[in-house]
């Protein structure tokens, strides 16, 4: 469990630095959880009022479109992730996020993110960052689905992605996070293999 929040440490003292009384409170402020394979961790037509810190694990957001999965994120080991529409306006969350692989978490609630910006003043500096991280990925996903070819988009994604998604992330979830069909993504890894 150590090793857990140790990671987590890691990542947000990356960001901003914290005194050890700090930190303490920090970690307080998560909560271990332990979800598996398939499982969710928020679903759609409920508020959101978590976010994620993946100890370990691989897990997806998603919507649905038309009766079909559109993914448009991923997320392992050392990342965050959350239906941050929704946690941020506390509004209802149109996504699911789900667990790919089992995953053990530690996750922080809207009210005790609240409390952290409150009393810890580079805590902001770490929901500016993750916000600021969400919208990019967002926003270069959006052009990237409409701007560039199938096959262009597959090479991108396998030179950005972290390795440990590329490799464990099943090949529909790419390909919908992809905006292309599963065939198209297996006649295009045929073709660059």
């Amino acid at each position: 469990m150590i090793k857990k929040y140790s990671s987590l440490q890691k990542q947000i003292t990356a960001i901003a630095s914290f005194s050890e009384n700090e930190i303490e409170t920090i970690a307080s402020c998560f909560e271990y959880e332990k979800f598996a394979a398939k499982e969710y961790l928020s679903s759609m037509g409920k508020i959101s009022n978590k976010i994620f810190f993946i100890a370990e694990g691989l897990a997806r957001v998603y919507y649905l479109k038309d009766g079909k999965e559109i993914t448009t994120y991923l997320s392992c080991e050392d990342g965050f992730i959350a239906s941050y529409s929704s946690f941020i306006n506390q509004s209802v969350s149109f996504e699911d996020i789900q667990c790919i692989e089992d995953c053990e978490v530690l996750s922080i609630t809207f009210e005790k993110m609240q409390f952290l910006y409150n009393e810890i003043p580079n805590w902001e500096r770490v929901g500016r960052i993750l916000a600021e991280q969400n919208y990019l990925c967002m926003a270069d996903r959006v052009l990237k689905l409409q701007m560039i070819p199938a096959k262009e988009k597959y090479q991108t994604f396998l030179a950005s992605a972290p390795a440990k998604i590329v490799q464990r992330t099943p090949l529909i979830y790419i390909a919908s996070f992809l905006g292309i069909t599963p065939e198209s993504l297996s006649r295009i890894r045929q073709d660059i293999s």
